[in-house]
């Protein structure tokens, strides 16, 4: 991984070849209907079947299985809202170690009960007041453990890619792919992955309204902070994006579509009633700006692939936010 480019195709392939057989290969999933509404042929990576509900296995387990003996054996600690959570705590327990991860105070219950499930601590702190990565790194270091950070380290970002390598394996040439937008980690692995394999795709990431920190800082040509997101897509509501996934999609991104809360609602309801799959608010924005004609499809697509980022959402709150 050179400094000018700390991310390569070949990153993600040795990513792939380390994953397999730990990670799902997800299914791709087509629609008539959905074709008929965007006007393209959709292929709709469902990365809400992954292991622990979301892509974040990928690039977790990725991470994680590099740390050394003497690293895996003090343990791993990470902070999360949710997600990565989830699949730092699973990674843990499938390399024979323990993990410490800090999530906000209002996290779903279901992902924090998810992520005590695979047998890891949690300590919460208030999201709106608190700075995660100073107390995640000061929870690491007081207890010497090894931290995995949800984006910001190249064989995360890496992993989440090996999500686009198999979709593209897959159903082979694709004019745009469509992915979600947090702090950046699965699209600038998606993006390397997609460039790599076919230098002329439109890479366009999906933010929701309240959390157009990656727009506005691709505008600016910096990164730029804004108040922590008040959204529905809890696992997109970063307030600034990483320095190192920033620095990977400013070079590699062809545009950012923003999505309305009441329009991933929409897209949360047309995969359950079209698609029969579950997806959380944050794993329904991309189809959600695609079926809200939000994404600019000028020169028209042909085949448009999109990732499904997630399905972790409890019953009770799949009823509510979508309940009449």
């Amino acid at each position: 991984m050179s400094d000018a480019q700390p991310v390569t195709l070949r990153d993600v392939h040795d990513a792939a070849a380390r994953i397999k057989g730990v990670a799902h290969h997800t299914p791709v999933l087509r629609s008539r209907t959905l074709d008929d509404l965007v006007g393209a042929q959709v292929f709709v990576k469902c990365e809400n079947l992954q292991r622990v509900g979301a892509f974040k296995f990928r690039g977790a387990y990725n991470a994680a299985s590099r740390l050394s003996p003497e690293q895996l054996a003090r343990g791993i600690a990470a902070y999360s809202s949710g997600n990565h959570a989830q699949a730092v705590a699973l990674a843990a327990r499938e390399l024979g170690t323990s993990a410490l991860i800090l999530m906000p105070e209002d996290t779903p219950r279901s992902k924090k009960e998810a992520t005590e499930g695979y047998g890891a601590e949690v300590v919460t702190y208030d999201r709106y007041t608190g700075d995660r990565v100073a107390i995640g790194e000061a929870l690491a270091a007081e207890r010497g453990l090894a931290l995995v950070p949800p984006y910001e380290h190249p064989h995360v970002i890496a992993g989440q890619g090996t999500a686009a390598l198999e979709l593209i394996e897959e159903v082979g040439d694709l004019d745009t792919l469509v992915v979600p937008v947090g702090g950046g980690g699965l699209i600038a692995g998606s993006a390397t992955a997609a460039k790599g394999l076919l230098p002329g795709i439109r890479v366009i990431g999906v933010e929701p309204e309240a959390g157009d920190d990656t727009l506005r800082s691709l505008e600016a040509g910096r990164r730029v902070a804004i108040p922590v997101p008040r959204t529905i897509a809890d696992g997109q509501a970063a307030d600034i994006p990483g320095e190192l996934t920033f620095s990977v999609n400013r070079r590699l991104l062809d545009g950012i579509a923003l999505v309305a809360d009441d329009r991933i609602r929409d897209g949360m309801r047309f995969a359950f009633e079209r698609m029969k799959t579950v997806l959380e608010p944050s794993g329904a924005s991309a189809l959600a700006a695609l079926l809200a004609h939000r994404i600019e499809l000028t020169p028209a697509p042909r085949r448009i692939g999109v990732i499904l980022s997630g399905g972790n959402i409890s019953a009770q709150r799949f009823a509510q936010l979508l309940g009449d």
